[in-house]
């Protein structure tokens, strides 16, 4: 049970990427080992702080990380009585009082790469800030992530990460976190390519989109068969256009609107398949390393 503040503890699990739970003292009747307001932070292995010890603690423990492994956890509130006629696997505890306990489940948050934060981009950018996901935004131009064009992101509830691929944006699909949903908007036809080529070698992404005319998928269709050696089916992982269909308005924050819209409904089809962040195994493409 490392020294750890509760709020570094939840950190830590957001950063790694790791399900976990925050669990409260939220009442206390008569005596009890805590205080209201106590905390401890469960993850898969570890836990940081504590509601007291003794059986509480210990069947809180084992709650937790059940609700961790679970689909879709909610939160819940837990009653113990502290008396010796109440007997459990972790054995007795009679302090005399009762505690309610409150079960916060922290579960892995959708990460989601834009590549290509120009005007589209950052209107996207703006719209998914709000939401609470791990956000990660590549451009080879420098100007496109300076500070001061970011900055209308500076209240943001998702957690940003500024990648600035001056050479291979590429090489960023290998740093993102499994499942993360690649959006491809970039300000050139040929590193969208690319980047369409190197998205479709990278095992464990979630959805890849990419923005553009239909004329521009059949030129990169085209291309990621006879060049790239992949089959019909690993193209077809790549939806174009983006966003939702009907919506034809062209300025960038209608656009973003749209295709924000797409993806969050996207999120909600995999919570329907009990599935968290974490992507369907996905085979290689042919010809990947």
């Amino acid at each position: 049970m490392p020294d750890m503040s509760w709020v570094a503890a939840v950190a830590r699990l957001r950063a790694r990427r790791e399900p976990g739970v925050l669990v409260t003292v939220a009442t206390v009747r008569g005596h009890a080992p805590r205080r209201a307001g106590a905390k401890l932070v469960v993850g898969r292995t570890e836990t940081w702080g504590s509601i007291g010890g003794g059986k509480v603690e210990a069947v809180a423990v084992d709650r937790a990380r059940e609700l961790a492994g679970a689909a879709d956890p909610e939160p819940e509130l837990m009653e113990f009585a502290l008396n010796d006629k109440v007997t459990g696997p972790h054995g007795v505890q009679c302090c005399g009082g009762s505690v309610g306990v409150l079960f916060e489940p922290l579960p892995v948050v959708e990460a989601v790469a834009v590549f290509g934060v120009g005007h589209v981009g950052l209107e996207l950018a703006r719209i998914l800030a709000r939401q609470d996901l791990d956000l990660h935004l590549v451009d080879t131009r420098p100007q496109m992530l300076a500070d001061e064009r970011l900055g209308v992101l500076a209240d943001a509830v998702a957690q940003i990460h500024v990648h600035r691929a001056l050479l291979l944006p590429e090489e960023v699909l290998g740093q993102l976190p499994p499942g993360a949903h690649v959006l491809i908007m970039t300000h050139d036809h040929a590193e969208d390519a690319a980047l369409c080529d190197a998205a479709l070698r990278t095992p464990g992404l979630g959805s890849i989109g990419l923005i553009g005319s239909s004329a521009k998928w059949s030129r990169f269709r085209r291309r990621l068969a006879a060049e790239g050696g992949h089959d019909a089916a690993a193209i077809e992982r790549i939806t174009t256009p983006i966003g939702i269909p009907g919506i034809a308005g062209k300025e960038p924050a209608t656009i973003a609107v749209s295709v924000a819209a797409d993806l969050l409904r996207t999120f909600e089809r995999r919570r329907g398949r009990g599935r968290g962040p974490v992507p369907d195994p996905v085979p290689p493409a042919p010809g990947a390393p």
